[in-house]
């Protein structure tokens, strides 16, 4: 990924942080959990963090309550503790947690503002999620909706609000609606971004804390460029 900046312990965009909860905005190009790449991990970065924020001489405790797409940006939690931990997980698990992501697309959608409802099955050898109008055998039902809130020059600006949470979800859905996210090869767009990146983040995030048990809400800015610039 050329001209990539990725989390360090140094530039970590923390968000929020106590003794059970630490909220990052991620960067594109970040991944969150380990994988066959063998790239350092959000995750391994966030424990990093803590060791040094807190001169912690022993292994840091870090649990992964959910995951972004790697080449896209915006809000992760992860647990601080493990009495966090699967609270966190129970959570996201039952969709408890509010989502909403902005996305950048070419096509202005049919509607301003839509509910759209497909039958998610994925390909594992491709990594990637063909979305249907009808449901297929081992396919899974994926509602978002979405409304345009922004004209840019050349793009339009979609905020969306997840109600399932299926792999490459939004991607998937917008591309069957001709709406591919700038720079998503694999779901249509017909360039790639130069730094690997698409342009989907996780704006914002609501949750009742787990321990707390007060309401939380989370708002991150995207990344700087001319386009996510002109979101704001």
């Amino acid at each position: 990924m050329a001209n990539k900046i990725f989390s360090t312990a140094k530039n970590l965009q923390v968000i929020y942080e106590d003794n059970h909860l630490i909220v990052i905005n991620k960067r594109p190009g970040d991944i969150v959990q380990g994988d066959k790449t063998g790239d350092l991990p959000l995750s391994e970065v966030v424990k990093q963090y803590i060791k040094e924020k807190y001169n912690k001489p022993r292994n840091v405790y870090l649990g992964v309550a959910h995951r972004l797409d790697r080449p896209t940006s915006g809000i992760v939690v992860f647990a601080k503790t493990s009495k966090a931990l699967p609270r966190l997980n129970k959570l996201f698990a039952e969709k408890a947690a509010k989502k909403t992501y902005w996305a950048v697309v070419k096509n202005m959608p049919e509607k301003q503002e839509d509910t759209l409802t497909h039958w998610m099955k994925r390909n594992p050898k491709q990594n990637k999620s063909y979305a249907h109008r009808k449901e297929v055998p081992d396919s899974k039902k994926a509602i978002l909706e979405y409304k345009v809130i922004k004209k840019l020059d050349n793009f339009y600006l979609l905020e969306v609000d997840l109600k399932t949470g299926r792999h490459h979800q939004i991607r998937s859905q917008l591309s069957a609606i001709e709406s591919p996210i700038k720079g998503d090869l694999k779901y249509g767009f017909d360039r790639s971004n130069k730094d690997g990146s698409i342009h989907l983040h996780a704006r914002k995030l609501s949750f009742i804390h787990p321990v707390k048990k007060e309401m939380l809400e989370f708002v991150a800015p995207p990344p700087h460029d001319s386009v996510w610039n002109a979101c704001c």
